[in-house]
């Protein structure tokens, strides 16, 4: 039998620490709007969960900084967390604050008309608009990751036409997040400590492939 190299061991190692650092960083940086999750009713408390799911958002950046780092080599995880974190904090908060506010929005539509004659034609363009609003965020977190500097109407203008050419990869993205947030209604502590960060990387890295045509020649896309 072949003995397996350092290399592979070194490497599965510094995987599994991405994924764990990772998880306990998401915990620490969402925390005000976990613990309204699972303290509260959502239906009761939802304008609480407005307020604070977009605190989660420069989380999520700080998230995708470290799979970016991770994919070029680099080891010191709450160092770059953090790092992604403060350097994007700004833009990832509008970012945030306007997909919760629209997904809101569409939702409360939806309540409204859902029992209307005509809610047939409404109920589905607000579904559409929800779902379009969750499968663009990711990517133009990715894209704000990519390049901090670019300016917010760009970031979300790149992000909506390549979450729709790469419709596919956002659909994916979607069931994964979706599962994602079955599974934390379920058994958050398991959603917590082990799966959000392996669903949060196949989210990282179907978004970072979608924007393939606008990254720098020389920077490696995950597949």
């Amino acid at each position: 039998m072949r003995r397996i190299s350092h290399d592979t061991y070194a490497s599965v190692f510094a995987t599994v620490y991405l994924g764990l650092i990772v998880n306990v960083m998401l915990a620490v940086a969402c925390a005000p709007f976990l613990i309204v999750a699972m303290t509260t009713d959502p239906a009761a408390s939802w304008p609480l969960l407005l307020l604070t799911a977009p605190l989660c958002a420069p989380a999520l950046a700080g998230a995708l900084t470290a799979f970016r780092a991770h994919s070029m080599g680099e080891g010191r995880v709450v160092r770059v967390f953090w790092a992604g974190w403060r350097r994007t904090a700004g833009k990832s908060l509008a970012i945030g604050a306007l997909a919760a506010v629209v997904v809101t929005l569409a939702l409360i539509d939806v309540r409204a008309v859902a029992t209307a004659s005509w809610g047939v034609l409404v109920v589905p363009l607000c579904l559409s608009v929800v779902l379009l609003a969750l499968a663009v965020a990711p990517v133009a977190l990715t894209a704000l990751v990519e390049a901090p500097g670019t300016p917010l109407r760009v970031l979300l203008s790149t992000a909506a036409v390549f979450a729709v050419r790469r419709w596919y990869l956002s659909a994916v993205s979607l069931l994964v997040l979706a599962g994602q947030a079955v599974l934390f209604t379920t058994s958050p502590a398991l959603a917590l400590g082990l799966t959000a960060a392996p669903a949060l990387y196949l989210v990282w890295a179907n978004a970072r492939f979608s924007l393939r045509p606008v990254l720098p020649a020389d920077a490696a896309v995950a597949v």
